[in-house]
């Protein structure tokens, strides 16, 4: 039989696809999608437009023959999702993928159960395209946000085990993966579920692993950052981290905060980027939510200020999507033309920053790591994890010179003279996770 697995949504779901095509590889064989007699959709559950995009893939899949197991956090989010499928798993079964799809064809199953697993300990199959491997370090999270629906399919924290995660990264570098994507749904509260923080004690054991690697540290919130700060800025001193900090503020207005139960104020934001700033030439990406029900004029343009002043490097703009169950959902809702002119006069601004701190890198050398390849040339990350559009190998190590740049992405000297000579008028695709 010949199956499919197709990710949607945030690296912990590819962390999970990597996990379910080690199970399923030894029982059918793993195909595309147009040639699979079943379909595992990872599905993803953060906002409305993905879950109708999915539940319209379930349907075109079906129409095709095709049967479908649900995967990722829609088969606890959605029951029109879940109705739809042949089967399901939930994200914490993903040893049942077997089981699920063989009796897709026979009634089908639920494997909705809750479990404590230890992912880091599962096989994983990552895909070769790149040397790029994803690290779950743990499942669910501490907090209570308002607006947010993933809490319901993935829960409460657990952690791994550090000696689990340190011999997962171990393996990977073994097998020639050099950048580490070290993943959760929130970095920061590692650890909090067995009596302390401590992604800066993982962060140290993980770089004290023999090889030549970088390791990204996914998103933290604000106030887990600025609990551990002074460990956790230590960790980040090791050459083999990243210096990249993902920070979700989410609004540049307390009261908005607190209405989506955030944890956080704008000040801890604030503190924890001015502490990585003063230490490292830090890249710094963070998230905003704009429209949140109780968002009023004021409130954004309370963000709109915040962002100008702090000048993030990436700005994750959502459009608020209201989540069935959720407190927010109950709100009264801003007109949907209110919210677009709002994430458009933010998106204009970020656009402008983005292109005014990549200008600052032309003429200089950066040392990057060729990570992935694009649609004609290779995709690199600097030491801040930059992206460095580029020639060269996959996993090399080399040093180049910024010849130009976009508000998203830098572009390497060679490669430019080489475009200019060629004269094709080549536009080059943006790269992937900016």
């Amino acid at each position: 039989m010949k199956v499919a697995v197709e990710t949607y949504g945030c690296t912990m779901n590819q962390s999970d696809s990597d996990i379910m095509r080690a199970y399923l590889s030894g029982h059918f064989e793993l195909s595309s999608v147009e040639d699979a007699e079943v379909v595992v959709i990872n599905s993803c559950g953060v906002i409305e437009f993905t879950e109708r995009k999915i539940i319209r893939r379930i349907r075109e899949l079906k129409s095709a023959g095709k049967k479908v197991v649900l995967a990722g956090c829609l088969s606890r989010i959605s029951k029109e999702a879940l109705n739809l499928a042949d089967s399901a798993i939930a994200p914490d079964n993903l040893d049942k993928v077997v089981e699920a799809v063989k009796l897709a064809f026979n009634g089908g199953a639920r494997f909705l159960e809750w479990r404590n697993v230890d992912k880091a300990c599962l096989p994983k199959l990552r895909l070769r395209e790149n040397v790029i491997a994803i690290v779950s370090i743990s499942e669910g999270c501490m907090g209570q946000c308002s607006f947010c629906a993933t809490k319901f399919a993935r829960g409460k924290l657990r952690s791994f085990s550090i000696d689990s995660i340190v011999r997962e990264v171990e393996s990977a570098v073994k097998q020639g993966y050099r950048e580490i994507q070290i993943t959760s749904q929130d970095t920061g509260c590692y650890g909090l579920d067995k009596g302390k923080l401590m992604l800066p004690e993982l962060l140290e054991r993980i770089c004290e692993i023999e090889g030549d690697f970088r390791v990204r540290v996914g998103m933290m919130n604000p106030h887990f950052a600025k609990a551990m700060l002074p460990d956790l800025l230590n960790a980040y001193e090791d050459e083999k981290i990243y210096k990249f900090l993902h920070l979700p503020v989410q609004s540049g207005d307390n009261r908005v905060l607190k209405d989506m139960k955030r944890d956080h104020s704008v000040e801890d934001f604030v503190e924890v980027v001015e502490e990585f700033r003063k230490r490292f030439d830090i890249m710094l990406s963070t998230d905003l939510i704009v429209g949140f029900p109780t968002e009023t004029e004021e409130s954004f343009w309370k963000s709109y200020e915040l962002i100008e002043r702090i000048r993030p490097d990436i700005v994750n703009i959502t459009r608020f999507s209201k989540r069935e169950g959720t407190p927010a959902s109950k709100l009264r809702q801003i007109p949907g033309w209110i919210v677009k002119e709002r994430s458009r006069k933010l998106t204009e601004l970020c656009v402008e920053i983005g292109l005014e701190k990549n200008r600052r890198y032309l003429g200089r050398e950066l040392d990057v790591l060729v990570t992935s390849h694009g649609k004609r040339w290779m995709l690199a990350r600097s030491n801040e994890y930059r992206a460095v559009i580029t020639l060269g190998n996959l996993g090399e190590f080399k040093r180049v010179r910024i010849g130009d740049c976009r508000h998203n992405y830098l572009l390497d000297s060679e490669l430019r003279s080489l475009l200019a000579t060629l004269s094709t008028g080549v536009s080059l695709r943006r790269p992937s996770g900016l």
